[in-house]
């Protein structure tokens, strides 16, 4: 009798996998780090075969762990960091390049090009999306140019591309013997080549940006059975597939017109829910898929995507040496009251919402000879709430919802420095959920709810419980202070990149 559900989370520094009961609880989980590959600045890259190998180990890793016998799970979802593009040959399954990660900045003058004819909004009113070096279109385009014999390999049918959800489930179901070469629909919709309305890939920006339509994947929901694992989960279903931040908000529960949640981790992405209704943002922000059940109409999502946050912490750690370990970020910032006057905007690959920004770059202001690494932690903290302000306020603007309570996740809500400053900068609660790895739960929910594990969202919805509540302690004035000298610190970073 299958009893548990597996998700693979395959993120920006590290993949697990976490096994799940009926009411949502961990069982058992394992986790690896990969290598992160910088050959250039604002470079960034991932190697997708210990992508892969990682992937293997931590299915083994949490099988073993957890003594479960394989046939005691009913399916396997998969989440991933999103925009992260692969292209490898189907016959081999070598990727032709590293991975680039959705935080490279390689591709702004692809952008730029493409921006010339219409500006950066160019394809916005299909896709959702402003022209950015976010997005996976132009790093396929990157690859087609850059790598001996690609462009004819894509048109001739040899080359696949996916972002990493594609890669591992291309693996997971065989790879090169069968493998099915699938996406769902909310990583589709941050390739910049996805229509909103047709969810289907947009012939008129392949033809623009030059992308061969059959080396892409088959659109398909987020939640349905694609095929069968190979492997460790040999005969398993693989049947839920969503992008990271999108999964958070499934497994945070937020199924209705007007909830929204936001993730902390390597960076930090907030997405309200709208429904069935696309709602073209106004305010930096993007809209996205939020998610599709089997035959369910989809539903759409406005996102703020902020590139740094969790990650400047680990540059504090690994860059700096000012800490061993991100946990000790909470007691230096502790050693002091405030931020001693600085701010630190973390525009190390750009701005993304709500400016976009790719000429921006990161700086420390308000620099005097009182402040000491104390108050540069404290600062790092910050920053993390500031940016979060600074979508909010554009979901407000975009939606003409007033958020009443913020649901957070992902490794930094364990911080309660930052949590309570968050509360205190937003005016509202900020509540974390007793299980706060909601991206694999949400992975685990698509899965199940294919393979009738849960029968419906309301089932879900039971296993969600509170945790622990932040409520905002600080005064008006002060806000408004705090935030108007943010709003100062970001101008600073602008038209650096020349």
């Amino acid at each position: 009798m299958a009893t548990y559900v597996a998700a693979i989370d395959q993120g920006t520094t590290s993949t697990r996998c976490m096994i799940f009961d009926h009411a949502g609880s961990v069982i058992c989980f394992d986790q690896r780090e990969h290598e992160q590959i910088y050959p250039k600045p604002g470079w960034v890259e991932h190697n997708p075969d210990e992508i892969w190998e990682r992937t293997q180990g931590v299915i083994r890793g949490a099988l073993q762990k957890g003594h479960i016998d394989v046939k005691e799970i009913a399916a396997v979802g998969i989440t991933n960091q999103r925009e992260t593009a692969v292209v490898w040959n189907r016959k081999t399954g070598r990727p032709v390049y590293n991975a680039i990660v959705w935080q490279d900045t390689r591709t702004d003058q692809i952008c730029n090009a493409l921006a010339a004819d219409g500006g950066q909004d160019r394809f916005r009113a299909k896709v959702g999306l402003p022209l950015a070096t976010y997005f996976s279109g132009p790093k396929i385009r990157w690859i087609l140019d850059n790598v001996a014999g690609a462009q004819a390999a894509a048109e001739a049918g040899e080359l696949a591309f996916g972002n990493i959800d594609t890669f591992v489930t291309w693996w997971l179901t065989g790879g090169p013997d069968g493998g099915v070469h699938v996406t769902d629909v909310t990583n589709a919709s941050r390739t910049m080549l996805m229509n909103l309305e047709t969810l289907s890939w947009d012939d008129e920006i392949l033809g623009l940006m030059g992308i061969p339509r059959q080396m892409l994947p088959t659109i398909v929901a987020s939640s349905q059975v694609y095929g069968t694992a190979k492997g460790d989960l040999a005969g398993i279903p693989v049947s839920g597939i969503l992008g990271d931040q999108q999964a958070a908000m499934v497994g945070q529960t937020c199924y209705s017109p007007g909830e929204a949640k936001n993730t902390y981790g390597t960076g930090s992405f907030m997405l309200l829910n709208t429904g069935t209704k696309i709602v073209p943002s106004k305010s930096g922000l993007l809209t996205t898929l939020c998610y599709k059940f089997g035959d369910q109409p989809a539903v759409y999502a406005l996102e703020g995507s902020i590139a740094i946050t969790g990650a400047l912490v680990q540059w504090l750690r690994d860059n700096l040496g000012m800490i061993t370990s991100s946990a000790e970020v909470e007691a230096l910032a502790n050693l002091v009251e405030d931020n001693g006057g600085i701010y630190f905007v973390p525009a190390f690959s750009g701005l993304f919402a709500p400016y976009w920004r790719s000429d921006a770059r990161g700086a420390i202001v308000g620099l005097t000879r009182y402040v000491t690494k104390g108050h540069i932690a404290r600062a790092v903290l910050e920053a993390t709430a500031y940016q979060t302000r600074e979508v909010l306020d554009a979901m407000e603007q975009d939606s003409g919802v007033r958020l009443t309570a913020l649901k957070v996740d992902g490794g930094m809500v364990y911080n309660n420095t930052l949590m309570q400053f968050q509360s205190d900068l937003l005016g509202v609660p900020v509540v974390r959920p007793q299980v706060a790895e909601t991206t694999a739960l949400g992975a685990a929910y698509a899965a199940g709810l294919a393979v009738g594990f849960w029968n419906n969202t309301d089932e879900m919805r039971q296993n969600w419980q509170i945790d622990h509540t932040w409520h905002p302690a600080m005064d008006d004035v002060k806000r408004a202070a705090l935030y108007k000298g943010w709003k100062k610190a970001v101008t600073r970073t602008f038209d650096w990149v020349e």
